[in-house]
């Protein structure tokens, strides 16, 4: 055989190789995701309990209305709190996230937006990020009844005034993350995959 030949066999054997390391590579990321499960809002150790009576608190929006939050509701409706700050980067990436979930979530939920600091600082937060859809909450004593130490924080409380899911929310996965344990009935989804996995070890 020529060298040109051999090159040519040997270049083709090297592709094969390649191609078949490429696929196996395929098979193990798929692999891979199936076993990763979905990561929920981060839940503190410390803090309220999901199960419990939310605290009822009546808070000011920033037109001076008093807004109750936390009470049971006789139309069923829940209410998911955010708490956010207009100096807090990732909570104004959340915002285009709430608008569509303010939509996509209509026919069971209301959800409010709660800060605290100077009134003038949160109507500019508001306005220049067109929030006029949502109730907005200034008031310090809220975010320290509901515990929040970190931002953006959330707690869902359901139309009984029960806290069904709280956590700090930095993704879209995270804020679905706190609707699907209150469907499942459970207080994360970290709970539930946990749950799971002790179920197949028995």
């Amino acid at each position: 055989m020529t060298p040109l030949a051999v090159s040519n066999v040997v270049l083709w054997l090297v592709v094969i190789g390649l191609s078949v390391a490429l696929l196996a590579v395929i098979r193990q990321l798929g692999v891979l995701h199936e076993r990763i499960a979905p990561v929920g809002a981060l839940m503190l150790a410390k803090g309220l309990k999901v199960g419990e009576l939310a605290p009822t608190i009546a808070a000011p929006d920033l037109e001076g209305r008093t807004v109750t939050v936390g009470a049971a509701r006789a139309d069923a409706r829940a209410t998911l709190i955010m708490f956010v700050s207009p100096t807090c980067p990732v909570c104004k990436t959340l915002l285009p996230i709430l608008k569509s979930s303010l939509a996509s979530e209509r026919d069971w939920l209301d959800i409010i937006l709660a800060s605290d600091g100077e009134p003038a600082q949160q109507r500019e937060f508001v306005q220049t990020n067109r929030l006029g859809g949502f109730p907005y909450l200034v008031s310090a004593p809220l975010g320290i009844a509901y515990q929040v130490s970190r931002l953006p924080f959330a707690a869902l409380i359901d139309a009984q005034g029960v806290l069904r899911a709280r956590g700090i929310v930095n993704s879209r996965e995270h804020l679905e993350s706190l609707f699907e344990a209150k469907r499942l009935g459970v207080a994360s989804i970290q709970e539930y995959f946990e749950a799971a996995a002790q179920n197949r070890a028995a």
